[in-house]
Order: C-alpha cells, then sequence, then structure tokens
C-alpha cells in the first residue's frame, strides 16, 4: 500500500474518531420548547448596564421573555399590548424581560423604549446570541415562563399580549384560579389549543 493510502485512511480514521467523540461528548442541545426550562442567557440590563442572568433574575416570577428589535415594525406593534398587560398584573408579580437584538448602542433602545413609554424591564443582547439560546425563527419572538422557568406558551410574531384569553392564562399562573370557572381552573387544556 502506498503512502498516500496510507495518508488518507490515516485522515479518514482521525475524521470518523473526531465525529464520534463529538457526538458522545459534545453538548446536548436541547430543543426550546412548551414543557421545557428556558434557557439561561446574560443579556445587557439597560437599566443599570448590568449583564444579568435571565433565570436568576426572574427566578419564582411569571415572566414573559421577549425578543425584537427597534427596527422591527411586528415589534413596535406588539409593545403596547405587552405594557397594557405589565401594567395590569406586573402588581401581581409578572414580569416582562423584552430583549433587544439591536447592535447599536444602548442608547437607540433606550430611546425606543422612551418612545413607547415603556415600563418593564428592557436588556440587550448585541451579539445576537440570544437567537441561538432560544432557538428563534426572528423577531419578535415570545416566551411566556412560569414561576419555576418553564416555557407555558410561546409565539412566533407580534402578538396581543393584553387579550383576555392571555390575561387569563397568566392569571392562572400567578396563582388566581378565579380567572376561569372553577372545572377549568385545574384543567392546564382548558384554553383552546391556538391560544396556550
Amino acid at each position: 500500500m502506498s503512502k498516500q493510502w496510507i495518508l488518507v485512511l490515516a485522515v479518514l480514521g482521525g475524521l470518523i474518531i473526531g465525529g464520534a467523540a463529538l457526538v458522545w461528548f459534545g453538548p446536548e442541545v436541547e430543543p426550546v420548547a412548551v414543557g421545557a426550562r428556558a434557557p439561561d442567557y446574560r443579556p445587557i440590563d439597560l437599566a443599570t448596564g448590568d449583564s444579568v442572568s435571565l433565570r436568576a433574575k426572574y427566578r419564582g416570577h411569571v415572566t414573559l421573555v421577549n425578543i425584537w428589535a427597534t427596527w422591527c415594525v411586528p415589534c413596535r406593534v406588539e409593545m403596547p399590548a405587552m405594557q397594557r398587560l405589565y401594567d395590569s398584573l406586573s402588581g401581581r408579580g409578572l414580569k416582562i424581560a423584552a430583549v433587544s437584538i439591536d447592535q447599536e448602542g444602548p442608547d437607540v433602545v433606550k430611546d425606543f423604549a422612551r418612545s413607547l413609554n415603556l415600563t418593564f424591564d428592557i436588556l440587550q443582547d448585541r451579539s445576537m446570541n440570544i437567537q441561538q439560546a432560544y432557538q428563534t425563527t426572528g423577531v419578535p419572538e415570545s416566551f411566556l415562563l412560569d414561576t419555576s422557568g418553564v416555557i407555558m406558551k410561546r409565539v412566533i410574531g407580534a402578538h396581543d399580549w393584553a387579550s383576555p384569553v392571555n390575561r387569563a392564562l397568566i392569571r392562572r399562573l400567578l396563582g388566581d384560579s378565579t380567572t376561569l370557572p372553577a372545572q377549568d381552573a385545574a384543567r392546564p387544556d382548558s384554553l383552546p389549543a391556538a391560544d396556550r
């Protein structure tokens, strides 16, 4: 056998062994889906300028994580409904973590939030890596988390978060069982599939 074939077989063997090692020892990628725990991520909190862990900051709270951008028209359409939801349920414990993926400086994002009178938490991830961590397909994309950080609802695109169906779901997650009829309050499937 020629030296050339030995080299080809050695390279091929190395690739096979390397690929098998990556599959065997590499990180497991779990789907970001309803029923799964939301991934942790560390964006910048624009109120403080500090990097914060989403999991640590919002632990114990029903939280709407919204991934958006200032240049996104559907994001601008969705934000007022998010503010109305926050105004009505923040006193009961609802938190909103709106993570901008704008690559421009924080002032652009702050100006956008100020122009819409947004009072919920505005965060920024200029690297845009949160899109990979949360396996998003674009912006806006939202994840409603229960107090344990489990994804209860995932929405791609603009959504009316202040709708009666969403308010009822969030109140139920906050522990208010008076928002639904008694026979439905204990059933996790009490909302139509399209509204879960």
